[in-house]
């Protein structure tokens, strides 16, 4: 079968590949691949920023936002020949320890996680791919091609679901949220501000292609040019150090600020650690980092997508490019909300 590979940690060697077929010890689900959508995280890893293959390998199986329809599993489980269905990308520790032991494996203590299309395990760029039952999410059929969304929804509805239990800290009533970055990762959580009945507004400097009226069409106000007003709420998407200190000094007091992007190490950024610990101090604002997801993150995000506007979901989605071409999925282009790589071509 195909499979998009690369070495990790060495640019310019992602290719697509013949490989073996999957192995039932890779998991009793067995799946056709539909979709994969095309992150930044898979930019870096054929940048070579990061990555590693399994033990005793050399190449990796990238992709980790998937999407496909089930050929084999378990007689009697929850899952059927048919069902569509998305992996779940991190798995725990075989240590394993406290969060991992109990299910929380998106909280590891001891970093030996795995993560597919990342870190130890293949991921879902092949044709054919495994997993095992519990680690498979069963989506709305009606959904088609939007499904494909689900991983990055599930990012955002676990920083949700910590920023409304941090909240619940003191009487909290947030009426204002403010969300920096448009890409996919801001508008899923954008979608899930707008869809708590929250006053949503998008930060992104980029006033042309898609992104400003897709803001819109959610109801949200988007600005240009880092607003003035003080959020109660402040999920950051961008990674980039000077929009993440805007971001945290430009809060209102008691606010939280989740932190959900990534930036590259090569930009740097003054920051008044004083002046930060003093206004965190006296007007109890928190800032907190949060990243990848567990199965309820997954349902939640679910939910989250099957009440949203499906024709808002698929503008989401700029290009879909079939395997054959799968080169152009990897190209970052200027108008790029999300790239979707299709394997029925």
């Amino acid at each position: 079968m195909r499979a998009i590979t690369l070495v990790p940690g060495k640019a310019g060697t992602l290719r697509l590949d013949e490989v073996e077929e999957p192995g039932a010890a890779q998991g009793s689900v067995l799946v056709r691949a539909l979709a994969l959508g095309v992150c930044g995280t898979d930019h870096e890893l054929a940048e070579g920023a990061y990555g590693e293959a399994p033990s005793g390998r050399e190449r990796l199986i990238i992709g980790h936002e998937s999407l496909g329809r089930v050929m084999e599993a378990p007689a009697g489980g929850e899952l059927a020949v048919g069902d569509l269905v998305v992996g779940i990308v991190r798995h725990p520790d075989p240590v394993p320890c406290v969060n991992c032991a109990l299910g929380e494996w998106d909280m590891c203590r001891n970093g030996m996680y795995t993560e597919r299309g990342i870190k130890q395990a293949d991921g879902f760029s092949a044709e054919h791919w495994r997993s095992d039952p519990g680690f498979t999410v069963k989506v709305n059929p009606a959904l088609g091609l939007v499904a494909v969304l689900l991983e990055p929804a599930s990012v955002l509805a676990k920083a949700w679901e910590h920023i409304e239990r941090i909240g619940r800290r003191s009487r909290w009533a947030p009426r204002r949220v403010l969300v920096t970055g448009a890409g996919p990762v801001g508008l899923m959580a954008a979608l899930i501000g707008v869809q708590r009945g929250l006053e949503v507004h998008v930060f992104d400097p980029n006033e042309s292609g898609p992104k400003p009226e897709l803001v819109r069409a959610l109801g949200a106000k988007f600005h240009p040019r880092f607003p003035t007003f003080e959020p109660d709420v402040v999920v950051e998407c961008t990674g980039a150090p000077g929009v993440i200190v805007q971001a945290v000094t430009g809060s209102a007091p008691g606010s939280i600020v989740c932190l959900t992007g990534l930036g590259g190490g090569s930009h740097a950024a003054s920051f008044d650690v004083a002046t930060l610990n003093q206004s965190m101090v006296l007007e109890n604002r928190v800032v907190f980092g949060s990243v990848n997801a567990n199965v309820r993150h997954y349902g939640a995000a679910a939910e989250a997508l099957a009440g949203a506007d499906r024709a808002w979901l698929e503008r989401v989605i700029t290009r879909k490019v079939p395997l054959s071409r799968w080169q152009d999925a990897y190209e970052r282009r200027d108008d790029d909300v999300k790239t979707v790589l299709v394997f029925e071509d």
